[in-house]
């Protein structure tokens, strides 16, 4: 077949499509079945896979539904939605828990209170209230910013518009889930694939009517803002939301002990099946509103809240096929391509195999016969191999030695830490010399967390490197417009709306900034703590000037794995030629430092030896909320030295050398105006 008749056949599968989805998410008036609808987003996906020249924007790979998201209007929440860490394992509980006691300072006797809370499989909604009235509402959006859905949360008889409780507070954001129920869906089924995302096309219907016309619930469970709310713990507080008139789980309890955890846990999952709505794990967060404040949050989830996710979901399919997959770090990943199976509710073709290690572990090769599971529900896996079943043809798969992309020999780095090579694989080639990894690069460069370009997708960023439009980071804020208009899918408007989208995004923190460099080691919350040290991007950018990065080990939580990586990345010609053209074409904002009116302001600590009731993450925090600093190490920029029982004697007498100021417990808290 011509090129110009598969174009044809896509363009018209395409626009059958959008119409699919204009009389299911506008009009709430579905035109086929679900099946019918699968069936066509199947075959289009299928063409753009075989295809590499069909890729429009109106895709189904590329948009969700009628996008629906520009019939509201976006807000922000005074306080982040903020995700849940996971823990999948007995060993997994064993160890949230002894994190928390480590950062409390407290011995493994000392009992902490969960509350164990059934995790409803929904979509999360923040409620606003003011003088007990409900006035607005929005959906989670990206943990900040959500869309504003009051209209069509007005319409949920769950929720009360008006409360007259006498102790309820003056403000509050209130926070929960909204679903349907399983015996509700089963008279929706034909019109939605889940009872999830028939909660989630429904709320965000444009008209609010087409919402009333789905039985949708809401259950609440914590709160972000608040103004007056009078009470301690978040048991307390559920037990207070039904009073103030809302639903809570019925399943929640308060519970002590990882072994009562587990015990509660397996018998949940057991009445899962008779439940009449969808949950996928429980949530334990510390009961005690202090404690949890004292824990605070790690990156962008709480230290005092987990979600344990239920047993995973498992299957049987063969092996068609091993592709190697190149990540931006230059790391070979294994993926099973498998014949298609259903596993819990969703088609599974994709299969991770970790590592070469893995691969050997388990004897893993092509056209075997194997048990997939979707661990924690999230990310399918080969779980085991049915050897029985194995031809005896079969060989075994070689990892191979050189990049598939590039050709550069593969390492495996040794591990100073482990002493023991790595268990990844990956490819040696540095800077932009790899092709695939180029792309990868460019890729987490557009991500949601770094530059976050709104229209500037992984299809896009792979066609345009196709078209040789872009090859590095600059390239995307020098992109030649003309050319982009005459490509097949892209017009005047939508060219006008991605070179907007690209405009908007000139402008970035250094942390960010620092983050879509793709540093190997370096995530979100190391790119943080550089920035503060850093404040400005040129400092930044003369760190290639040095020769000693030693004064990097003085940040607290970096460590010489990631100095070695920012070492590295540094040192690479092509990477700081893409660090001067994109300083050229953007203006990269310093970083906001601490405030200077605290108690500790432009005072730097060190904490050695145990102290009484108080961890050392608490008093880096303590520290850090009063405008002073940390240091990992004795010298000349330090200026108290903390100590406690039995301290690092080397230390202390270094500090004496250089006159430093040695203060104990009591003297560090009364700089705070707190007593020990």
């Amino acid at each position: 077949m011509k090129k110009k008749e598969i174009q044809k056949i896509y363009k018209k599968k395409i626009k059958l499509i959008k119409k699919f989805n204009e009389f299911y998410y506008n009009k709430s008036k579905p035109a086929v079945t679900d099946e019918e609808y699968d069936n066509l987003k199947k075959e289009i996906l299928l063409l753009e896979e075989k295809y590499n020249f069909l890729d429009l924007i109106e895709s189904p790979s590329k948009i969700v539904g009628h996008k629906p998201s520009k019939n509201f209007k976006k807000d922000f929440h005074r306080v982040p939605m903020l995700s849940l860490a996971n823990a999948f394992t007995e060993e997994d509980l064993i160890n949230f828990e002894k994190k928390i006691l480590n950062f409390l300072s407290k011995d493994k006797n000392y009992t902490i209170f969960y509350s164990a809370e059934p995790k409803i499989d929904g979509i999360s909604a923040s409620l606003t209230y003011k003088s007990g009235e409900f006035v607005k509402g929005l959906s989670r959006g990206d943990g900040k910013e959500g869309e504003d859905i009051t209209a069509n949360l007005l319409t949920l008889t769950d929720i009360p518009k008006k409360i007259h409780s006498k102790d309820f507070p003056e403000e509050i954001d209130i926070r929960g889930e909204v679903f349907i129920q399983n015996s509700d869906f089963e008279k929706l089924k034909e019109k939605f694939a889940n009872p999830r995302n028939a909660a989630s096309g429904s709320l965000r219907q444009k008209n609010p009517e087409d919402t009333k016309k789905i039985p949708l619930k809401f259950i609440a469970y914590t709160f972000g803002f608040e103004k007056g709310l009078k009470i301690n713990s978040q048991f307390d507080y559920l037990t207070e939301l039904n009073k103030w008139g809302f639903k809570t789980n019925p399943l929640n309890k308060l519970i002590s002990g990882v072994s009562n955890l587990i015990e509660n846990y397996n018998f949940v999952e057991k009445q899962r099946s008779n439940l009449d709505f969808d949950i996928d794990g429980i949530v334990y967060k510390v009961n005690d509103f202090i404690l949890q404040k004292r824990l605070g949050n790690v990156a962008n989830a709480p230290r005092w809240a987990v979600a344990h996710k239920f047993s995973s979901n498992k299957a049987t399919s063969k092996i068609t096929d091993i592709e190697i997959q190149l990540g931006r770090t230059g790391a070979l990943t294994p993926v099973a391509k498998i014949k298609p199976v259903n596993i819990g509710g969703v088609l599974v073709s994709n299969a991770t195999l970790h590592n070469e290690d893995e691969i050997i572990r388990k004897d893993i090769r092509i056209g075997d016969t194997v048990t997939v599971e979707r661990a924690g529900d999230v990310i399918p896996h080969i779980l085991s191999v049915d050897l029985k079943k194995r031809s005896k043809k079969s060989s075994k798969f070689i990892f191979p030695k050189t990049c598939p992309s590039c050709g550069s020999k593969t390492i495996k780095e040794f591990n100073k830490l482990t002493k023991k090579n790595d268990a990844v694989r990956r490819c040696s080639s540095e800077g932009y010399k790899c092709d695939k990894i180029s792309i990868e690069k460019l890729k987490h460069f557009v991500s949601k967390e770094a530059f976050n370009i709104d229209g500037f997708g992984k299809k896009i960023v792979e066609n345009f490197w196709k078209l040789k439009l872009i090859k590095y980071p600059q390239d995307i804020f020098n992109l030649d417009f003309s050319k982009i208009e005459n490509l097949d899918g892209w017009g005047k408007l939508s060219v006008q709306n991605l070179k907007y989208s690209i405009e908007q995004k000139k402008t970035i923190s250094l942390e960010k900034f620092i983050y879509s460099l793709g540093i190997r080691h370096i995530g979100l919350e190391n790119a943080k703590l550089l920035s503060k040290h850093f404040i400005s991007f040129s400092e930044f950018k003369n760190l290639s000037k040095q020769t000693n990065y030693e004064d990097l080990l003085n940040i607290d939580g970096i460590g010489e794995t990631q100095v070695s990586s920012i070492k590295s990345f540094l040192s690479n010609e092509a990477n700081i030629k893409v660090l001067n053209e994109l300083e050229k074409v953007l203006l990269i904002k310093d970083a906001i430092q601490n405030s200077d009116d605290g108690l500790l302001n432009n005072k730097t600590f060190l904490v050695t030896g145990k102290l009484n009731g108080i961890s050392r993450a608490e008093v880096k925090s303590l520290i850090e909320e009063n405008s002073g600093k940390t240091i990992s190490s004795v010298s000349k920029k330090l200026n108290f030295l903390i100590i406690g029982e039995k301290p690092t004697r080397k230390k202390v007498e270094y500090a004496k050398q250089l006159k430093i100021k040695i203060i104990d417990q009591a003297e560090f808290l009364k700089m705070l105006n707190k007593t020990s």
